[in-house]
């Protein structure tokens, strides 16, 4: 499903996306589509860039605290331009890096992406099996090398956003064995941190 649009970067591997709407597409988004946490993809027709993750968002609406005149009655219909809904939803997207190709089977590269992605790069929420297709290596095996990444580069709410990717990594069962247990242990130890962080 397409969300929207790359229109800015913050940094290397931090882009702001602009969510589709009803002005542009007959078929927007909704707001389940592109929650907190959402694995997304940006690619176009030419190439695949990269790999995010949604960690924050913005509402942005130029009419807000406008102190220009108002009308002290109805307007005259006949004379009222057409007015466009300038308000726009606008997604932080922390980029993890890429999948590659591997014959037929796609398998994750976990880190800072090498490449600038492109302005105006459409963005994708990534299906299930594109999510485990991530979290595999070249060898087929499973993998969760971005953990320090989205802790230092996933914005306020980087604690957070790892939690939450862990616990759905660990319901998913795509980790077993060792992997999983793994997986609990960083889990459990963040929310510890974070609790003790708190207290202070």
């Amino acid at each position: 499903m397409r969300l929207g649009k790359v229109v800015k970067s913050n940094s290397h591997c931090d882009y702001i996306v602009q969510v589709d709407d009803a002005m542009d597409f007959d078929n927007p988004p909704q707001a389940d589509d592109y929650g907190f946490g959402s694995f997304v993809r940006l690619e176009n027709s030419d190439r695949h860039w990269a790999v995010g993750l949604i960690y924050n968002s913005q509402l942005f609406n130029p009419m807000f605290l406008n102190m220009g005149p108002r009308l002290s009655s109805e307007p005259d219909p006949v004379f009222t331009p057409d007015l466009i809904t300038e308000t726009r939803t606008l997604l932080w997207t922390i980029l993890i890096d890429n999948l590659e190709q591997n014959g037929e089977k796609p398998y994750g590269i976990h880190g800072i992406p090498k490449v600038v992605v492109p302005v105006n790069t459409p963005v994708y929420r990534m299906t299930q099996d594109e999510i485990h297709r991530f979290h595999l290596n070249s060898h087929q095996r499973p993998q969760f090398c971005y953990y320090s990444h989205l802790l230092k580069c996933g914005g306020t709410f980087a604690v957070q956003l790892t939690q939450q990717v862990l616990t759905e990594l660990i319901n998913t069962n795509l980790f077993t064995g060792a992997d999983q247990r793994a997986l609990k242990v960083l889990c459990k130890e963040l929310s510890w941190k974070s609790t003790m962080g708190a207290m202070r």
